[in-house]
C-alpha cells in the first residue's frame, strides 16, 4: 500500500511577502529573458522601428532647428526634441503589447499561467518590464543617431541611469495601460484601433514636441495628467540639463505604473475566460 501523500506547503496557499517579491523578481526575470530572446531571433524589427524616430529627429528636427518656430530657450531644438523622440519611440513599442497578452490568451497560454502560483500581478509586471527592456534597446539607437546629429547629450554615468530608469517606468506604464485596454476590449482588432487612436493624443499632448507654456488652455490639462509629459520632462532634465522636477517626474511614473498594475492585474481574469 502507498504512502499517502504529504500535504502541499502551506505557504503555496497563502504566499508571505517574501515568496511573492521572489516570484515577481523571477517573473520580471522570466519575461526580461524571452524578449531578449526574441530580440536577438528577429533584430531586423529593432531597425524597422527605429525608421521612425529617426525621421522625425533628421526631418522634423532638423527644419524647425533652423527656422526656430518653437521657443526653447536658450536650447537648440534638436537637443529640446530628442528625449521627446526617446520618449515617443518607447510609447509606440508598450501601447501595442496587449496584443501579446491576446495572443497568449488564444493559444491557451494565458489560462496555464493564472493556474500557477505565481501572483498575477508578478505576471503584468514580468511583461510590463519587458517592454521597458525593449524600449531601452531601442533607446540606445536614437541615442546614436542623437549624438551623431550633434545633440549634446550627457556623459554622467548616473544621469544615464536614471534616464533608463525613466524610461523603463515610462513604457512599463503604457504597457499596462495597453494590457488594461486588452482586458476591456479583448480583441487584436478593437485594440489596435483604440491604441492607434490613442497614441498621438498622448503624444501631441504631452511637452515632447514643445513646451507647455505656448500651449494653449485645454492642451495644458491634458499635459499635465499625461504621465508622458512627466517622462519626458525627467529624460530632457537628466540628459541634456534642462529644468526638471525629477522627484515629481518620477512620483508620477512609479504612481501610474504602480496603479496601472493593479488594475491590469484585476482585468486578467476577464481576459482569460
Amino acid at each position: 500500500m502507498s504512502a499517502p501523500l504529504a500535504a502541499p506547503p502551506a505557504d503555496w496557499a497563502d504566499p508571505g511577502p517574501a515568496q511573492q517579491l521572489r516570484l515577481l523578481l523571477s517573473r520580471v526575470g522570466a519575461m526580461c529573458l524571452i524578449e531578449l530572446q526574441k530580440l536577438r531571433r528577429d533584430r531586423s524589427e529593432l531597425l524597422t522601428r527605429a525608421i521612425q524616430p529617426a525621421l522625425w529627429l533628421l526631418i522634423f528636427g532638423e527644419t524647425f532647428t533652423r527656422i526656430r518656430a518653437i521657443p526653447t530657450g536658450n536650447t537648440p531644438y534638436l537637443d529640446y526634441l530628442a528625449p521627446g523622440i526617446l520618449a515617443q519611440s518607447a510609447l509606440f513599442i508598450a501601447i501595442f503589447y496587449g496584443i501579446q497578452i491576446i495572443w497568449e490568451r488564444d493559444a491557451g497560454v494565458l489560462a496555464k499561467l493564472l493556474v500557477t502560483p505565481t501572483p498575477r500581478a508578478a505576471l503584468v509586471a514580468g511583461k510590463a518590464f519587458a517592454a521597458g527592456l525593449r524600449a531601452l534597446v531601442q533607446a540606445v539607437m536614437v541615442l546614436i543617431l542623437a549624438a551623431i546629429l550633434g545633440v549634446a547629450l550627457t556623459s554622467n554615468p548616473l544621469k544615464l541611469i536614471g534616464m533608463a530608469i525613466a524610461l523603463v517606468l515610462g513604457s512599463a506604464f503604457f504597457c499596462c495601460l495597453s494590457i488594461v485596454i486588452a482586458g476591456l476590449v479583448l480583441s487584436r482588432e478593437r485594440l489596435m484601433g483604440i491604441g492607434q487612436a490613442i497614441t498621438m493624443p498622448l503624444f501631441f499632448g504631452s511637452n515632447a514636441l514643445y513646451p507647455a507654456d505656448i500651449m494653449p488652455g485645454w492642451l495644458k490639462v491634458l499635459n499635465h495628467v499625461n504621465p508622458l509629459s512627466y517622462e519626458v520632462e525627467a529624460l530632457r532634465g537628466l540628459l541634456i540639463g534642462t529644468p526638471a522636477r525629477l522627484g515629481l517626474d518620477f512620483g508620477v511614473l512609479i504612481g501610474a505604473m504602480a496603479v496601472a498594475i493593479g488594475v491590469a492585474s484585476a482585468l486578467l481574469g476577464r481576459l482569460a475566460r
